[in-house]
Order: C-alpha cells, then sequence, then structure tokens
C-alpha cells in the first residue's frame, strides 16, 4: 500500500473535518506521487450531494452547488474552493457527456476514469488507493487507458486530446499497440466536439515543457491533420518556449486570422497570433539601427517572438537589452510654426519621422525640430489627401 504525506492545508483539512470519508481525487495524487507540484485538489465522496452540502454547511463551510446534476458542489474556504463530487457510474455516454448515478463502489467511480495515472485517490492518512495500476504507470512514464481504449474513447472523444496532452507532460514511453489503435479508429469522433473544447486541449498541449513528441505523434496518426489541418511544421517546434500561440505561430501554414475565428480564440490571443505572423522578422539585421526601426514601428514582444519563430537568438538578446525608441514630435510642434491645421502637419510629420528612422531613430527632439522646421520652408511638400 502506498502512503503519502498529506499536505498541511488548513483549509483543506476544514473541509475534510466536515467529510473525514472524502478522498483526494485525480492530479493531485498523480502529481504527488510524480513529485511536481500540487495546486489544487479535488475530491470525491460516497455522501449524496444534499448530504456533502448539508455537512459542509454544519462545519461552516460556504457551499456552492456548481454541478448538482452530476453529483458535483464546490466547498469554499478561505477563498479557495475545492471541488467535491459524489462517487457515479455511468449510466449511457454518447461520445462525449454521459449520464450518470451516483454510487458508493469507490472502484467502480474509478473505473470510469480516463487512465489509470488519473484514476487513483488518497485518504486524509495519506493512503493511496491504486485499482488499476496507476502509481506504476506515473513511474514508468507510461499514459494507460483505464480498462479497453476503445471503449474509454467512445465514451468521450475528447479523451483523444486529453491522451496528447498527458502524454505531453507525463510521457516517456510509446504507447501500446492497442492504445495507437483505437487513437487512431477515433478521429471521426473529433468532429462531434466543439471547437473551444478542442482548442482547450490544445492549447494545453502546446503549453507543456516539450510537447514535439506528442504533437509528432498526433501527426503520424493523422489526429493533428484532424484538428489542426492549418499547422503542419511539427519541426519548427523544436527550442521554442513553452508558449501555446507562439507555437502555434510557429506550426502554422494557413492563415491566422481564419484559423483564430475558427478555433474561437479569445482577442488577445487572435491578436497576437496574427501580430506574431505579420511582424517582421529581424533575421540578417546586423546593425543595431535596424533593430531600432524595427522597435519603432512593433510591439517588442511581437519582435522577440518573432526571432523565436525564425531561430535568430543574437537579434533576440540584442532586441531585450534596447530600450523602445520613441519619435520626439507631435502635431501640435508643427503647428507651433504656424502650419495651419490640416493634410499638410500629417505630411511634414510623415516626413520627418521617415527621416528619423533612415537615421536609426537616434536623432534627439532638438534635431528633429530642427529638421522640421528646414522642411516646414519648402514649397513643395508632398501631401496625401
Amino acid at each position: 500500500m502506498i502512503h503519502l504525506d498529506v499536505p498541511a492545508d488548513p483549509a483543506l483539512a476544514k473541509v475534510w473535518d466536515a467529510l473525514p470519508d472524502a478522498r483526494v481525487v485525480g492530479g493531485a495524487v498523480r502529481d504527488a506521487l510524480a513529485g511536481r507540484p500540487v495546486a489544487d485538489f479535488d475530491l470525491a465522496t460516497p455522501l449524496a450531494p444534499e448530504a456533502v452540502m448539508a455537512a459542509l454547511k454544519q462545519a461552516g463551510v460556504k457551499v456552492v452547488p456548481t454541478g448538482l446534476a452530476h453529483g458535483t458542489v464546490t466547498a469554499v474556504m478561505a477563498g479557495r474552493g475545492f471541488e467535491v463530487t459524489t462517487l457515479r457510474r455511468d449510466v449511457e455516454t454518447d461520445g462525449r457527456h454521459a449520464v450518470v448515478a451516483f454510487t458508493a463502489d469507490w472502484k467502480v467511480d474509478a473505473s470510469r476514469r480516463d487512465f489509470t495515472i488519473n484514476a487513483m485517490s488518497m485518504a486524509r492518512d495519506g493512503t493511496v488507493f491504486d485499482y488499476f495500476g496507476g502509481a506504476a504507470d506515473v513511474e514508468a512514464g507510461r499514459i494507460r487507458f483505464v480498462g479497453d481504449p476503445a471503449t474509454r474513447i467512445a465514451e468521450d472523444y475528447l479523451r483523444i486530446l486529453r491522451f496528447f496532452r498527458f502524454y505531453a507532460r507525463y510521457g516517456r514511453v510509446p504507447p501500446d499497440p492497442a492504445t495507437l489503435d483505437a487513437l487512431k479508429a477515433g478521429i471521426p469522433g473529433l468532429a462531434r466536439l466543439s471547437v473551444e473544447r478542442v482548442w482547450h486541449e490544445l492549447r494545453r498541449i502546446l503549453g507543456a515543457p516539450d510537447p514535439a513528441e506528442a504533437v509528432g505523434l498526433m501527426d503520424r496518426l493523422g489526429i493533428r491533420a484532424a484538428v489542426l489541418p492549418e499547422a503542419a511544421a511539427v519541426s519548427r517546434l523544436a527550442g521554442l518556449p513553452a508558449d501555446p500561440i507562439l507555437r502555434l505561430a510557429g506550426m502554422l501554414t494557413g492563415e491566422p486570422l481564419a484559423l483564430a475565428e475558427r478555433l474561437k480564440l479569445s482577442n488577445e490571443d487572435r491578436d497576437r497570433l496574427v501580430r506574431l505572423v505579420a511582424t517582421p522578422g529581424a533575421r540578417g539585421s546586423d546593425d543595431d539601427g535596424t533593430l531600432r526601426r524595427l522597435l519603432a514601428d512593433h510591439a517588442p514582444a511581437d519582435l522577440i517572438g518573432r526571432t523565436w519563430l525564425d531561430g535568430e537568438p543574437d537579434a533576440r538578446r540584442r532586441l531585450s537589452g534596447m530600450p523602445r525608441p520613441v519619435f520626439p514630435l507631435e502635431g501640435r510642434d508643427v503647428v507651433a510654426l504656424g502650419v495651419p491645421a490640416g493634410p499638410r502637419v500629417g505630411a511634414l510629420l510623415r516626413d520627418v519621422r521617415q527621416w528619423w528612422l533612415d537615421g536609426g531613430c537616434v536623432a534627439n527632439r532638438a534635431a528633429c525640430q530642427a529638421e522640421l522646421a528646414r522642411r516646414a520652408n519648402l514649397p513643395n511638400i508632398n501631401v496625401k489627401r
């Protein structure tokens, strides 16, 4: 029997005081066994949801009924939420959602989970209950479905992408042939998933420390093409930092805005993806003047991101230590010379700014004012109307 050190967590202890038969389940047990930091604690209990809420309220713990239909409530303690779910068994599944019934059998509940490494539970004394060999799989770096892989996938096709999410973070040995066959056979079911759920999993895959092997396997099985046909350059993941949007830009072969809209990316992620693709690279920029000109027109973070995509560590180092130049003149400086408000003001500013750019963005305000005064006296200023 495996025992873990129970964290000295007063908020968790308070929940356990109310629900002494509850166990910590899922990721917290997996990560503790893997020697990784544990951030969140989810619990399971044989008590019915109504009894769970009553016990928590009696102990002075705030309760939020976050998913009563599936037996889940959230215990709120010290500003933190602990999901507490009644043990369940599947009555019916449709490839994405399940109709469940409550049970008091811990093994039955564990048998409906996706992977062995996620099917363990830990009692308050640190005893780990491992019905399917999850601890050995954590130690070996093996991602294995609970029971028959094809059956687990048919219950919820999102498990295909979840497999690669966990493989990217925990996998150290190749999956067995039955798992590979089930993953490939389940590809048509991916079309039944919402794009939001697909992107949620893809983002976590691309956010792994080194997802190249997992994404490469997705590519070889045809899964990457099914969920991300616009991105094919898997080899470009090598050496990129753990940044999902940057890595997505590195793989992209299609049009970024169309991809962002199809996957329903957030506005922030959409705009960043588009900028990363559109931002000019610093390849071959041997002089600092060229880099300063780029900095004057583009956000430093986008330029630095582009150096990752282009494999330009020297330009990245130089850009990182370079202050962003700011053109020192504004429209009021032109008006102050007696130029009437109108198109000529903008034309003069553009001309002087181009002069400033051509000079490497080093001319100070006084020098730019002098150039402005010189140009303002020219009779033939090119004005775009």
